[in-house]
């Protein structure tokens, strides 16, 4: 159960975000230097998703 709490804790605080926010990056550049609205909007939804899902997901996962 521990081996559990502790993978679920690191998948959902280190590695999880940096992949988010890595790909909200890319969407991101790409849409401005294209003029693509769309992959602009999702690189900004995803940047932010990258930096709120750990704060929202890990009490739960942690239980408190």
């Amino acid at each position: 159960m521990a081996d559990t709490v502790i993978f679920g804790s690191l998948l959902y605080s280190h590695i999880i975000p940096p992949v988010l926010a890595f790909i909200g990056v890319i969407l991101l550049c790409s849409g401005i230097m294209d003029r693509k609205r769309n992959y602009t909007i999702a690189g900004i939804v995803f940047f932010f998703a990258a930096g709120l899902l750990p704060f929202m997901i890990l009490p739960v996962v942690l239980g408190t």
